[in-house]
């Protein structure tokens, strides 16, 4: 394809935007069909290696450090939404989170504003809410080095790879200012159902699936059907690229592993959602060595990267035996407002994903994305989940009540343990047949991620391009 004369304007606000769309196939793929590519990057400008590009350029945005009267109107703006759509489980269950008893002016705005979003929060209201939010930015210091820089630079579009970031705002707002079209990609397959407003209203959207688009109309009304785009979701495609594969010798050698064994994987979630993890560890290294798990294993432990692993020590004290998979992401700066936001990952690490994912005979995390990561390879999945509101442990089982996951429960594409001798009985179960879902693994692989793996980040470019003419 020849190339364009259009710029493109591509908003990347933390390290999985970095890795979904700097990582995958895009960034080359648009590389060779824009003109020239103009970052705009929540992440400090030194992480990007952009030595095989020559059209490429990065615009560091300021920190962001949001005001009081900016966050008040956006709190009325989220609080609405959820306020709007609370008969879904899973908004009403962040509703309820959300709730403030602290005596501090944010905590006593807070209770002013559940107060009267409860009677004003239709769609009407929420439109209302955003204006006003984005009044209070228009002469921001950071509005102005924006609008600043797309004026000098002049992109043709912006394309915000995370609908939800509050510190996005700033330059939406100096965007609309220009006449300059913005797009959104939604970021996560639990963001619309299951998450609050997005961070501003967007001239498009690209989702990964029909029920993707279909949630998106549901959520956001005043959408033109037609501005909403399906592209599946690069979030999987390096798993298809071949500069991630490695060969299985590799697997057990980098991870100092039996080859004569099975491979039992557990990944972790953060602790903000994944408080029992260190539970289900420790229950899966007792069954190990008492011989309830009926075959010898290998265990395999992949933390998140969006936490350091500490609250794992005194496990990695108690069973020597178990093997720590750390994941490679580099802390670039701490003075931010949501530093986990800054962990930026390696190449590396995705190659070591991908191994375990393709190498390991069985995945479990609590209701996590992973899940769908390790159906990529067609693997058994194990979802854990002991916590209920009686029995004293962090209530994780409330997760299966979310939009999102209730329909990987509804699949029977998983199996889920609601205590020690369901997950040890589906692990000796799922060993022996893992097979036994493969069908409901795929049907729902197909439900949530609408395109084909491949070519992904051409599919997008493509869409992209559209957009300009």
């Amino acid at each position: 394809m020849n190339k364009k004369e259009e710029i493109l304007g591509l908003v990347i606000t933390d390290g999985v935007g970095y890795r979904n769309f700097c990582l995958s196939s895009f960034l080359e793929k648009a590389t060779d069909d824009f003109n020239k590519i103009i970052i705009y990057s929540g992440l400090p400008k030194e992480i990007y290696d952009l030595s095989d590009y020559n059209n490429v350029e990065v615009v560091e945005l300021p920190v962001f450090v949001e005001p009081f009267k900016t966050w008040f109107w956006r709190k009325f703006k989220e609080v609405a939404h959820l306020q709007n759509h609370k008969e879904n489980f899973g908004i009403n269950d962040n509703l309820n989170a959300n709730r403030s008893l602290a005596n501090s002016n944010r905590g006593r705005a807070t209770r002013l504003i559940y107060t009267i979003t409860s009677i004003f929060h239709s769609e009407k209201n929420n439109l209302f809410f955003e204006k006003k939010q984005k009044q209070t930015l228009h002469t921001h210091s950071v509005t102005k080095f924006c609008e600043d820089k797309l004026i000098e630079q002049k992109p043709d579009l912006l394309f915000f790879t995370h609908q939800r970031p509050p510190y996005v705002v700033p330059l939406v707002d100096a965007a609309e200012k220009l006449n300059i079209k913005t797009g959104s990609f939604i970021f996560s397959w639990d963001n619309l159902a299951s998450k609050g407003r997005m961070a501003a209203t967007f001239d498009f959207y690209f989702v990964w699936s029909d029920l993707m688009k279909e949630e998106l109309m549901h959520f956001y009304p005043n959408t033109d059907i037609n501005r909403v785009k399906v592209v599946g979701t690069p979030q999987f495609e390096p798993y298809v690229l071949k500069r991630y594969q490695r060969d299985k010798v590799e697997f057990f050698n980098k991870f100092n592993l039996d080859p004569n064994l099975k491979t039992l994987c557990f990944s972790c979630g953060d602790v903000s959602t994944s408080k029992n993890d260190p539970l289900y560890i420790e229950v899966i290294a007792e069954a190990i060595l008492n011989k309830s798990i009926s075959s010898n294993v290998n265990f395999l432990v992949r933390t998140s990267p969006a936490e350091d692993p500490d609250r794992f020590k005194y496990l990695q004290e108690k069973f020597p035996f178990i093997i720590w998979n750390f994941p490679k992401w580099e802390l670039a700066r701490m003075d931010h407002p949501e530093p986990w936001s800054q962990r930026i990952p390696t190449m590396d690490d995705l190659a070591d994903l991908r191994m375990i994912l393709e190498n390991s005979d069985l995945g479990i995390n609590m209701c996590s994305t992973m899940s769908l990561d390790f159906m990529q390879f067609d693997k058994p999945v194990i979802n854990p989940v002991f916590g209920n509101s009686e029995n004293g442990l962090y209530n994780d089982q409330r997760f299966l009540k979310y939009a999102h996951y209730k329909r990987v429960v509804e699949s029977n594409s998983v199996s889920i343990a609601k205590n020690k001798e369901e997950l040890i009985n589906s692990i000796n179960h799922q060993l022996k047949n893992p097979d036994e879902r493969k069908l409901e693994r795929q049907k729902l692989l197909n439900l949530q991620i609408g395109k084909p793996l491949l070519d992904t980040g051409k599919r997008i470019t493509e869409q992209l391009l559209d957009e300009i003419k």
